[in-house]
């Protein structure tokens, strides 16, 4: 008597296969349960920690936290896929030669670069434009000696202060790019200054949205600074 596994025949060879192709399946089910669910490959990388060192510009006066300048930043630097870190050491009337003499404690070891934002109440103040390029000179010095990268957010002076001074003050920051080799952003304020709807009452300091459209600006330049961090040995 035929076998009842013949009695229609020898079965299609696709149908044949059927068992192989079933424990193949089940084993790649095994393994998917034990490994972890796959992350995005830039959320393995060790972050760029950055610090912005900067005046109430940076702290964002009058502004809750989440709207600051650096995290509003970080934000969307991590939106477009990059792992980076920003502390705020942005200190509210801070001028440059302030920022000098609390370098040290504001920007830790293990920070990568610094976003240098610093020079808007030396001009506002009318110092002597010689003496707040020689303290940003000596930030950028002393953080490259500590081997952490720069890169300078420039700023205008007021320009009722008067031909001369304004030419000395806007000069600094190019200045000093140039010297050190820094990426430069030729003013921070770019887009808002003026601006009566992105700027709050004293015509000084960003609103929230200010700050977004300081940001938003500001985007390709950091990211440019951020890909030169993640490139070195």
């Amino acid at each position: 008597m035929p076998r009842a596994a013949n009695r229609y025949g020898r079965l299609p060879a696709r149908i044949q296969r059927l068992p192989w192709i079933c424990a193949v399946l089940l084993a790649f089910v095994a393994l998917a349960v034990t490994l972890p669910a796959a992350a995005p490959a830039w959320a393995e990388e060790r972050p760029v920690k950055l610090v912005a060192l900067g005046d109430s510009l940076t702290a964002g006066y009058n502004l809750p936290a989440s709207a600051a300048f650096p995290e509003v930043l970080q934000g969307l630097l991590r939106a477009k896929g990059l792992p980076v870190e920003i502390v705020n050491a942005g200190v509210s009337g801070d001028t440059a030669q302030g920022g000098l003499e609390r370098l040290d404690w504001s920007v830790p070891d293990g920070t990568d670069g610094v976003i240098l934002e610093l020079g808007a109440n030396d001009a506002l103040r009318g110092l002597d434009p010689a003496v707040t390029e020689q303290a940003l000179d000596a930030i950028v010095t002393r953080l490259k000696q500590r081997g952490i990268a720069v890169m300078l957010a420039g700023m205008y002076a007021p320009r009722n202060l008067g031909e001369d001074y304004v030419k000395r003050f806007d000069a600094i920051y190019p200045r000093l790019a140039e010297t050190h080799g820094l990426t430069l952003y030729p003013f921070f304020l770019d887009g808002i200054a003026g601006d009566r709807l992105l700027n709050q009452p004293d015509m000084l300091h960003p609103t929230a949205e200010g700050v977004r459209v300081i940001a938003q600006r500001i985007l390709p330049t950091v990211e440019r600074f951020v890909a030169s961090l993640r490139q070195r040995p």
